[in-house]
Parts: C-alpha cells; sequence; structure tokens
C-alpha cells in the first residue's frame, strides 16, 4: 500500500491549504491524518471511519475539515484559519485488516 501525500507549503496565519493523500488502495476504511511538530509526539489532527464518521483534535475542530474520494482513492485535508502552532509535517494514515500505513509527510509552516 503506497499513500502519497501533497498539498502543504507556506502559508501566513489566517490562510487556507488543502492536503491531499493519493491512495494505492481503497480508502473506504479508516483514514487519518496526523501531524508532527518539532520536539512533539505525532498527534491525531482527523479521522474518517469507514461509515464516513468523522472525529477531529479539540485543536483543529471548527477548522478542519476531512473528507474523501473514493473514486479516485483520494483523502482530503481542508485548512482554514491557520494557526502558527498548526506548523508540522502532515502524515496521512490508512488502516485495515491487512495492516497500518503511512504516507510519507508533508510540511505546513503557518508563518505569523
Amino acid at each position: 500500500v503506497q499513500l502519497q501525500a501533497s498539498g502543504g507549503g507556506l502559508v501566513q496565519a489566517g490562510g487556507s491549504l488543502r492536503l491531499s493523500c493519493a491512495a494505492s488502495t481503497s480508502v473506504f476504511v479508516y483514514t487519518a491524518w496526523y501531524r508532527e511538530a518539532p520536539g512533539k509526539q505525532r498527534e491525531l489532527v482527523a479521522a474518517i471511519n469507514s461509515d464516513r464518521s468523522t472525529n477531529y483534535a479539540d485543536s483543529v475542530k471548527g477548522r478542519f475539515t476531512i473528507s474523501r474520494d473514493i473514486v479516485k482513492r483520494t483523502v482530503y485535508l481542508e485548512m482554514n484559519s491557520l494557526k502558527p502552532e498548526d506548523t508540522a509535517v502532515y502524515y496521512c494514515h490508512l488502516r485495515r485488516a491487512t495492516g497500518a500505513y503511512w504516507g510519507q509527510g508533508t510540511q505546513v509552516t503557518v508563518s505569523s
């Protein structure tokens, strides 16, 4: 299974970015976005289950939206009202019966 994350970049505080995670397998399973900031542990940002239910970290609720396109095998993370504390490497994650998989990460930097 391969996960290709893209869409990161440098943005000013208050701006928006959309991350994409293209998968080589069906995304009709549990998929999620995690992030890892320098000196911090990797943390869950948002997840979407096979039944389309979602959950978010408290710090991003109301600002980030996770979604997926089953046909394109892609999971998205729409990020609005970005803050400097959102700066991190963002990783997509997929979990299914055969195992758990990670993408290579995409850097998001939010300047103040």
